[in-house]
């Protein structure tokens, strides 16, 4: 019976959800799924996007774990001593770690300056000048890639050591997840190049050498899995803790929330209400979705696709009928 429903599952995905590349299922610890489409292979690796951002999400824990962070409640300035505040501003030394990681700091834009943010030789620096401003500390606005990287660059400050190299030593290696290195482009086509492979280990960084806290992350569904799987641990993978409990359960509880769209937000983790899950979402489809309850991960990696279909709404329909049951 369960093959004929995955069956239909698979025939409904090549039909509705085309540009899915691979998807993996963890239930009670352990891999019941795992299948790759459009002809992709567990070898490929694909960029996340904004699952990025929970990424940056759990090294921030980890520093603060390990005592490079004193609190979240830390203003964003004492890591930046040496930058000058514009004329004038009011907002920006207020602003602490926890506003980032919510989401609820303003910027000095309307739209999103894409183009000026990537042809600018310190994309750090580009996010500190557009903080702040006259917008108000504590409402909502999400950032898709102008401004987490002040995050990025508060690791780099407080641990020594690249965002890669931290992660790869303190999270990356311990999962078995291998992200082999940075890149730096050297032109927009490179970086479009970048957006559409499945053949590039890697993580993006600014020319400056930061890497990227937004986006710009390559991993496979495997890696993944993992990463949600660890989190479903409360921090734990095979038998080490690799993250505190208390940190799992701050990032992963409603912190803040979209009113528009009354969507519920934690550290640079999206939290869903009805079944107390949460996700790691980036765009074109991408998604680490935990569920506590059902005891589950699913892990799936789509290539870019604008206006892609709700994966949240994907896995309640049609994944979590099949696998969520407790057996």
């Amino acid at each position: 019976m369960k093959q004929e429903q995955i069956a239909g599952l698979e025939n409904i995905i090549k039909k509705g959800y085309s540009n899915m590349a691979g998807m993996v299922i963890f239930k009670d610890g352990q891999s019941v799924y795992e299948n790759y489409y459009n002809g992709y292979t567990k070898a490929n690796r694909f960029h996340i996007f904004s699952v990025t951002k929970s990424i940056v999400s759990i090294l921030l824990g980890i520093a603060l774990d390990r005592g490079y962070i004193d609190s979240v409640e830390q203003k964003v300035l004492e890591f930046y001593p040496e930058y000058t505040v514009k004329r004038g501003e009011k907002t920006i030394q207020s602003i602490t770690i926890r506003d980032m990681l919510t989401m609820t700091v303003p910027y000095k834009y309307m739209f999103n300056p894409y183009i000026k943010y990537f042809t600018s030789m310190d994309w750090v620096k580009f996010s500190l000048d557009k903080l702040g401003g006259k917008g108000q500390i504590g409402k909502f606005r999400y950032a898709p890639l102008i401004g987490p990287d002040i995050l990025s660059g508060i690791l780099v400050k407080v641990t020594g050591q690249s965002v890669l190299d931290f992660a790869k030593e303190k999270l990356f290696a311990p999962l078995g997840i291998n992200v082999e290195k940075s890149i730096i482009f050297r032109n927009g086509e490179e970086q479009l190049t970048f957006s559409k492979a499945t053949d590039i280990s890697g993580w993006a960084a600014s020319p400056t050498g930061i890497n990227t806290a937004g986006w710009g992350l390559t991993l496979s569904p495997v890696d993944m899995v993992k990463i949600g799987q660890l989190f479903l641990n409360k921090g734990i993978w095979n038998g080490k803790r690799i993250i505190s409990e208390k940190w799992v359960a701050e990032s992963t509880s409603e912190q803040s929330r979209w009113k528009q769209r009354n969507l519920p937000y934690g550290y640079l983790w999206w939290v869903i209400e009805r079944d107390n899950g949460y996700a790691a979402m980036g765009d074109g489809g991408n998604i680490i979705y935990v569920s506590p309850e059902k005891n589950m991960v699913v892990a799936i990696a789509s290539l870019f696709q604008p206006r892609a279909k709700d994966r949240i709404e994907f896995v309640k329909n049609y994944v979590e009928p099949i696998f969520g049951k407790f057996e």
